[in-house]
């Protein structure tokens, strides 16, 4: 097997390091000993932008934010499926994720941070959603419903937080959450925030191979 190579060293504020991985023509990002993303699994990541599309279709404009940036996947699928007069901000915290996109992961980003439909917001996604109106908020910022990058994001996942996506989100909006399994206490707390939930399993690669994830779908309830 190829062994991977280190390429860069992120400190996540408020959490742990975060490793830039490659082996290869593939890149892995790793917290601790979590893998949390690679260019080998990529299909929930890219469901996460399509899904939730097509739960606003009737938006001619949306405006999209994406938290966070990641490697790009959700990204790049929200605008192969948007207008050219959308709006699609992109939170993210680490400034070194940025730099990896338009350093050594340059050819995987394919350009897409410099759209002229998308804004970077440079910082908590919490602050993102407290700033603006959105038809669509998707969030993939963890492995699931808690703070595993960092503890300060739990609070995205609290009654408070669910309160603030449903306030920011323009009616008939949708909240969309992507986790690496289950969690029936989460979708009670979305319930409890007054969503309507739908959650969707879906594969990890594009192929249809490679482990389960999930999306939760949120509707404020009618």
């Amino acid at each position: 097997m190829v062994p991977r190579t280190l390429i860069d060293i992120a400190q996540i504020p408020g959490g742990a390091e975060m490793s830039l991985f490659s082996r290869g023509d593939d890149f892995m990002i790793v917290v601790d000993r979590n893998e949390l993303m690679s260019t080998r699994m990529n299909g929930s990541e890219i469901a996460l932008a399509t899904l939730s599309l097509e739960r606003i279709a009737g938006v001619r404009n949306p405006h999209v934010l994406i938290g966070g940036y990641g490697m790009g996947f959700t990204l790049r699928a929200v605008l192969g499926a948007v207008g050219p007069q959308a709006v699609v901000t992109v939170a993210e915290l680490v400034p070194e994720i940025i730099a990896w996109a338009r350093g050594p992961m340059a050819a995987v980003a394919a350009g897409c941070l410099d759209d002229p439909r998308v804004r970077l917001f440079e910082g908590d996604v919490a602050d993102a959603i407290g700033a603006g109106q959105y038809d669509a908020i998707l969030l993939d910022v963890d492995n699931g419903p808690d703070g595993l990058v960092r503890a300060e994001n739990d609070r995205l996942y609290a009654p408070r937080g669910l309160k603030a996506a449903k306030a920011a989100l323009a009616p008939g909006g949708v909240l969309a959450v992507w986790s690496a399994g289950t969690d029936a206490k989460f979708v009670r707390r979305l319930k409890d925030a007054g969503f309507a939930v739908e959650e969707v399993a879906v594969k990890a690669r594009t192929n249809g191979k490679g482990p389960r994830h999930v999306i939760w779908f949120a509707r404020a309830a009618s």
